[in-house]
């Protein structure tokens, strides 16, 4: 215990504790060799450890109500905000440790406290959501000549009445099953077109990079070219003329019911039919309506969700010149806190990678949305793939006949300053790869703002939050500086020299 003190502490008052919390474990393993050495499954076996907590119940009888003891774990003795960082740690540094053991103690917080605090549970199902990612490397083990070469587990390894069988299978790949090699390369998730391997291919290099190709699931922005029945052509039709004429709010309701229905039957591509259906052009109101019925009891936190929000919300902010309705925004938050990571992909990378740059309007809906919809970790995250991802790592989603008025890069204007100083104003700390490209976009940019007020407080902003990641850019920093006339280019230059 005594050992992850300065770690526990480092939770408990740091404004950056995943940062400070991963530089803290790799100087402590640096170190074991001349100390006391530290494991990453004791740190985990400490969180896990039985403890007895205290519970007060309320009664309503006159009679005086004496406490209880409860056993659970110890990270469930800790204040809840200990307990979330803790958990968004353990996602950040999720390589070092035991795959199992992680994915043990995110499911024993869900499961062990019915009152458990929002952002906890948040924490815990994103610590679940990142360790139940395939990235497909199970494959390797299905390599029946390798005996049990690599695997340590028991359950892992491959029972000798297998092999004797695929000592006699030379056609096929898995011998119990009818599975043929060139049926076996061939992957189709989430209705995705399907990739294929070439046979001619399969000797060369080309064949083998397609091979190891893989699908990753959020790329669901491009659908698949599904022909559909004239039938659902012309039932789409008539509920495309019914949603531009609104009548009243239970009709609505019925209509969400009956685009749910046309979209969601077995074996038809939702995103085909929402394009025939066209829901962005309805008016504010009903389209507040649409998306607060338009539900699948089955819903995947990327599938569905964000299909209803990139094809009813998404094009009506990418033309937004004016400050959005209020009953549009407040069916917007209902609905992303329900689904925030829709939210990410179908909304604000969408929206912040705008062809011609974000305005005032866009930029206020999505400070709702960081603000009341997502944590703060969160955010950073985000702020990092944004910033500092490559162009893959930048999956949003949209309908086809709306990717024109996306762009692959950020274009920055006023209101993209304004953004980030609102979002560091939030208690949002940026990582130090994030800082540096904010700040190199600063120097290429301090001419063409120089007499831009807002990026002025936004710089002042980045000075007082982000100092301690400033200091290797000061030189270059004062140096863009000078470039501004503001009123507030003195107190800027003033921090700066003090770094």
């Amino acid at each position: 215990m005594e050992s992850w003190v300065p770690l526990f502490k480092i939770f408990l008052n740091s404004p950056t504790p995943e940062t400070e919390a991963s530089q803290w474990l790799q100087q402590s393993f640096n170190a074991s060799s001349t100390t006391t050495p530290i494991t990453t499954s004791s740190f985990l076996s400490l969180l896990s450890k039985p403890s007895d907590a205290i519970v007060i119940e309320d009664d309503d009888s006159s009679s005086p109500t004496l406490p209880r003891t409860k056993r659970v774990m110890f990270i469930e003795t800790l204040p809840t905000t200990v307990q979330s960082r803790i958990l968004s740690f353990l996602a950040y540094e999720r390589q070092r440790f035991c795959k199992k053991d992680l994915s043990r103690l995110a499911q024993n917080v869900l499961s062990g406290n019915q009152e458990l605090d929002f952002w906890v549970k948040r924490a815990a199902r994103n610590l679940l959501d990142l360790l139940s990612e395939s990235n497909y490397e199970w494959i390797s083990y299905l390599n029946l000549d390798s005996g049990e070469e690599g695997v340590d587990e028991e359950f892992e390894s491959i029972p000798g009445w297998l092999k004797e069988a695929a000592a006699d299978a030379n056609d096929v790949i898995l011998p119990w099953l009818p599975i043929l090699p060139d049926e076996f390369c061939s992957v189709t998730p989430f209705g995705s077109c399907e990739v294929s391997v070439d046979s001619s291919k399969q000797d060369g290099e080309d064949g083998k990079e397609e091979v190891n190709e893989v699908v990753e699931e959020m790329e669901i922005d491009c659908p698949a070219n599904v022909p559909l029945d004239p039938g659902i052509h012309e039932k789409a039709t008539c509920l495309k003329a019914r949603i531009m004429n609104f009548e009243s709010s239970l009709k609505t309701v019925g209509l969400a019911d009956e685009i749910c229905q046309l979209c969601l039957d077995k074996g038809r591509d939702s995103f085909v039919v929402l394009g025939l259906i066209e829901p962005w052009l309805a008016d504010d109101e009903t389209a507040s309506v649409l998306i607060s019925h338009l539900v699948n009891e089955s819903e995947e936190e990327l599938g569905w969700p964000s299909q209803v929000l990139c094809s009813v919300i998404l094009p009506k902010l990418l033309l937004l010149e004016v400050p959005a309705s209020r009953v549009l925004v407040a069916a917007i938050m209902e609905y992303c806190k329900l689904h925030p990571k829709a939210a990410v992909y179908a909304l604000l990378f969408p929206l912040i990678l705008h062809r011609e740059g974000i305005n005032n309007p866009i930029c206020d809906v999505i400070t709702r949305i960081i603000r009341e919809c997502l944590h703060p970790a969160h955010v950073s995250a985000f702020c990092q793939k944004l910033l500092c991802g490559e162009k893959d790592e930048r999956r949003l989603i949209c309908l086809p006949c709306h990717q024109r008025l996306i762009s692959g890069e950020l274009v920055w204007t006023e209101s993209l300053f304004n953004l980030f100083q609102i979002i560091l104003n939030h208690n949002v700390h940026l990582t130090q790869d994030s800082v540096d490209h904010i700040v190199y976009q600063v120097q290429q940019l301090a001419e063409n703002f120089s007499k831009s007020l807002k990026f002025g407080h936004f710089l002042l902003c980045l000075v007082t939050k982000c100092s301690p990641l400033l200091k290797p850019h000061k030189l270059s920093l004062i140096e863009a500086v000078e470039n501004t006339s503001t009123l507030v280019t003195k107190s800027v230059l003033s921090k700066l020299s003090s770094l």
